[in-house]
């Protein structure tokens, strides 16, 4: 399974790590090889080969999907079987947002609950919640408490499931929480099914949750994204009263489409930049990589189909509904996409998903890798955000086969948001690792611009030109072949060079990161898309004064009011290829912003105009905590990166450089000692040699220098130092290491290549 090299074996002496992580066969190999003072290339590739065959036999069933689906989650026909019609009744309209929570159902909800978890093998529950380190978090409690008579029982109470008290203080919180002031509260959100996670051979009852702190402020994602969910449902619940158009609840939907790459676990171990960064701080680029683009919807290697398999399984049982999977671009990367879900549903299934691909990869031998950018020079991965609006009586507010005052309006109202409140949306999907994503293959640059397709664009153009609207035209694709018949084109082709882009019935926000907790994306899509529809709502009903209109009145009376939004906010479309110069000259004489480093886009989180789309989201307060926490946590990572770069330099990579070095000088000198003449090509080489080495000895003391000189600065200077003057230095650094791989002798190189962890899996 693993590829060991001359100075990783001297890392790795400690007989537990062999235990642990070696099979019988490995550790004698280990055995046999460690007194050696170099590791051969034969004894290399062996190892390679040994681990291509480890391929993990499952159960030859294949369970069917409808079946399994969400048999771990308490689901409506759960409810049902064990739980009174008063209560089931008030968790429907929970879950559809038209009812609050009755807190006298708790007690039953409960003990229904218990009944079922400990039937399935559960031991504890825990308050499953999503504080803003980006991740999920929990607190397991087992169901053992004392009875009246003083004897041990299981026991969940009502109060059980509707608080629990993490510490608030030891979460980033951005000020909210001082250290001294730790009490925070869980509580259950009865829109979100509880769940039972299976891991450690145990189980455990998971009650999704809400983070909150002593004073009732939002410490969390879910918070503010149930909150924007409600803004958007008011804005459109307007816009359906003027269309006369029933409704119960508009909500935000998403289907995120999850990108990831997939390597074996021993390239990963042996990688401490993968293991503790996400990505490689290091590595010169494959001989091949993605050029032949032979990778994209190729065959799926046995190996990683055998972790799908299994991971999609284990999905399913959680009520994932998972639907596509898929080779990306690069290689070794890959991606899985769900059905469309609530966006809140949709979050908390994104979070289980990538834990489940963790967990499960480390079972095939493999590691999961989703930072935005894990090997320089190939594709990054996002998590690409598909937003619309639907309704609760199943209509799909993005879709322009619906009613054409509906849509032209919410399309203008959407066009002015973005336009509007572009950095907002740029801070929303900021972090250290998508400024190494975005502006390369597969991810839109930093200017923001809008995609609508030729139709739609000339829909929209027409409309600012006081034209007549053109009629919607099915267009048809004739192959020529008379057995096959006419094809029906979308609407729109696809542009995947824009950051936000309209795809037939939604929005696709290709800008949002593989390892970002897409909450924040959603909350600042759906606060600016409300506050913008309620404004231009405003001079609407002021036009229309009450009457009641058809649509096409309607559409006839809001005309003057679309255009002169729609004019306003041109700037932002853009059909062409936006990767382009031309195009970055042309955005900025539209007035464009175009943030290229994330940490100068995070104070748009607490701009004036921010706060006032907040509002009914996140207070002042909390959205100055969000802005403090997104600052530290680019700083730290930044750090993070350059503290490895300068020990994995110092005491792995230069190393074995010298020792090549020596190997290089003694050998010319052995050649002078016998009176054979040294070409001046082979001094040459030598000098050359030498010099790299000297180059990335500069470059990496020029990061350990900054690193001291802003150690005693605060979180955003840190930030701005790292961002404006450190990430320079460590692009320099790595040029200059990456070439020195090129030049280093391959049996004593002591970091995988990229042509190993890419292409042995």
């Amino acid at each position: 399974m693993f590829v060991f090299s001359h100075l990783s074996f001297r890392s790795l002496t400690s007989e537990n790590f062999l235990v642990k992580f070696y099979t019988q066969d490995e550790r004698a190999r280990y055995n046999n090889l460690k007194n050696l003072e170099n590791f051969s290339m034969k004894a290399l590739f062996d190892t390679v080969r040994t681990m291509t065959k480890r391929t993990r036999k499952l159960n030859e069933e294949q369970p069917v999907h409808s079946i399994q689906f969400g048999s771990r989650v308490f689901t409506q026909r759960l409810m049902e079987q064990t739980l009174s019609k008063k209560v089931c009744q008030n968790l429907f309209l929970v879950s559809e947002g038209r009812e609050k929570f009755d807190p006298t159902n708790a007690d039953a909800i409960a003990a229904a609950l218990k009944d079922w978890a400990i039937k399935e093998g559960a031991t504890h529950f825990t308050h499953w919640f999503q504080p803003l380190t980006g991740s999920s978090a929990e607190k397991h409690d087992s169901f053992l408490n004392w009875s009246d008579r003083g004897t041990v029982i299981e026991s969940f109470r009502g109060k059980d499931l509707l608080r629990g008290e993490p510490d608030a203080s030891s979460f980033p919180s951005g000020g909210l929480r001082a250290t001294h002031q730790a009490r925070g509260y869980t509580t259950w959100d009865p829109a979100s099914p509880p769940f039972l996670w299976k891991g450690g051979d145990g189980v455990t009852l998971c009650i999704p949750s809400l983070f909150f702190s002593w004073t009732g402020l939002a410490l969390d994602h879910k918070i503010p994204l149930l909150r924007s969910d409600d803004k958007i449902n008011l804005s459109a619940q307007r816009l359906l009263k003027l269309c006369q158009i029933p409704a119960g609840r508009v909500f935000s939907t998403v289907g995120l489409e999850q990108e990831y790459f997939m390597i074996d676990r021993g390239f990963f171990l042996l990688r401490p930049d993968l293991h503790l960064a996400g990505r490689t701080v290091y590595g010169a680029r494959s001989p091949k990589g993605q050029e032949l683009e032979d990778h994209y919807f190729g065959p799926i290697k046995d190996r990683v189909v055998a972790f799908m398999r299994e991971f999609e399984e284990e999905a399913i049982r959680l009520g994932i509904p998972i639907k596509t999977r898929h080779n990306e671009v690069a290689p070794a990367q890959h991606e899985i996409a769900p059905l469309f879900e609530r966006s809140a549903i949709a979050v908390d299934h994104n979070l289980l998903l990538m834990e489940l691909m963790r967990q499960i990869a480390l079972e095939h031998d493999l590691a999961c890798l989703m930072h935005e950018k894990p090997f320089a020079g190939l594709n990054g991965s996002g998590k690409h955000t598909n937003w619309s609006l639907g309704t609760d009586t199943g209509l799909n507010l993005l879709d322009p086969k619906e009613n054409s005052f509906l849509f032209l309006t919410l399309l203008t109202a959407i066009l002015r948001a973005v336009h509007d409140h572009a950095g907002l949306m740029r801070a929303s999907i900021g972090s250290s690792g998508n400024d190494h994503r975005l502006g390369g293959s597969e991810a839109p640059p930093t200017i923001l611009s809008v995609y609508l397709g030729e139709r739609l664009e000339k829909i929209v153009d027409h409309l600012i030109e006081e034209q007549p609207i053109p009629a919607g035209m099915a267009r048809q694709i004739d192959l020529g072949l008379a057995h096959v018949h006419l094809h029906e084109a979308d609407a729109s082709d696809r542009n995947r060079t824009s950051f936000f882009a309209f795809t037939g019935n939604k929005f696709e926000f290709r800008a949002v990161g593989a390892s970002a907790h897409c909450g924040l994306p959603i909350t600042v899509i759906n606060a600016i898309v409300a506050d913008s529809l309620h404004l231009i709502l405003d001079e609407i009903e002021d036009l229309v004064k009450g009457r009641k209109l058809n649509p096409e009145e309607l559409l006839i009376e809001a005309l003057p009011c679309l255009r002169k939004h729609l004019r306003a906010s041109k700037a932002v479309l853009f059909s062409g290829n936006a990767y382009t110069a031309e195009w970055e000259r042309e955005a900025q004489q539209r007035g464009l912003p175009n943030i290229r480093k994330s940490f100068h886009s995070f104070a748009q989180v607490i701009d004036k105009r921010s706060q006032r789309v907040f509002e009914e989201i996140l207070s002042e307060e909390e959205l100055h905590s969000r802005y403090e926490v997104l600052v530290e946590r680019y700083a730290k990572s930044m750090k993070i990166e350059a503290d490895l770069m300068i020990e994995l330099f110092r005491t792995q990579i230069l190393p074995a450089a010298l020792q090549d070095q020596k190997r290089r000088t003694q050998s010319v000198q052995n050649l002078l000692d016998l009176g054979i003449s040294v070409s001046p090509h082979l001094l040459d080489a030598v000098k050359s040699y030498a010099s790299a080495i000297d180059t990335a000895i500069a470059a990496v003391d020029e990061i350990e220098k900054i690193r001291d000189q802003s150690e005693s600065f605060g979180w955003e200077a840190k930030g701005r130092t790292y961002s404006e003057i450190l990430g320079p230095k460590m692009e320099s650094a790595r040029t200059a290491v990456d070439r020195m791989e090129t030049l280093v002798d391959n049996s004593l190189w002591p970091l995988p290549k990229y042509r190993e962890m890419l292409f042995i899996v």
